[in-house]
């Protein structure tokens, strides 16, 4: 018998639950910390008054996408565009996060995805406070582990990121792009050395891995 999956969505729905308003958007990323790929920002507005019943049982695993495994993710990025009312992406390839700087693209998106999922009772976000050009927003320490909205950007930011990696292991075949998704990792850091970085890779980082062999 395979083992029990952790149901940990009615947690994070009773937190936006609790927060008494209608309308509930979170915002999270994926892609802070590879060495390749886009920086990928996601925004989920939930509904609260339709979310009920049958519409809130897909979201019965739902928890930060760090949390759960690649199959549960994908099973929980389609529950999440099923239960949505507003799903945004915005996404910043590699060339574009050496130009503007990682932080001032995440704050960007970040920004873009909140308008994206307006009007909002109330905005969410993992961590960082936005400043006064975004909406009104709090920012939640831990977020993606505590509001069901945001965990529900954090998946679709996740899940888009790793299929755009896949992508892109058949574009620039021999860098392992499908396993490791861009991170750093030894076979990762072995390949650059070896290859040099591709198109993909972010020339801004200085990482070991573009440095030769010791």
């Amino acid at each position: 018998m395979p083992p029990k999956r952790r149901q940990t969505g009615q947690k994070l729905l009773r937190f936006d639950r609790a927060l008494g308003v209608r309308l509930v958007a979170g915002v999270d990323e994926a892609g802070r910390g590879p060495l390749a790929g886009p920086l990928v920002v996601a925004g989920v507005l939930l509904d609260y008054e339709c979310l009920r019943d049958h519409r809130v049982r897909p979201l019965a695993l739902l928890n930060d996408s760090k949390q759960v495994d690649s199959a549960t993710r994908d099973e929980l990025y389609r529950a999440v565009i099923a239960c949505a009312e507003v799903v945004a992406v915005r996404v910043f390839p590699a060339a574009v996060i050496d130009r503007d700087g990682l932080h001032k693209c995440n704050l960007r998106g970040l920004r873009e995805a909140l308008w994206a999922c307006q009007p909002a009772d109330v905005c969410l976000v993992d961590g960082f406070k936005l400043g006064p050009t975004a909406p009104p927003h709090r920012a939640i320490i831990d977020g993606d582990t505590k509001s069901a909205a945001i965990a529900a950007a954090s998946i679709i930011a996740k899940v888009t990121r790793d299929r755009y990696m896949r992508t892109a292991d058949a574009l620039y075949p021999g860098y392992g792009f499908a396993s490791h998704v861009g991170y750093i990792t030894q076979s990762h850091t072995e390949i650059v050395r070896e290859r040099g970085p591709c198109e993909i890779h972010r020339r801004s980082w200085r990482a070991r891995a573009y440095l030769p062999a010791a």
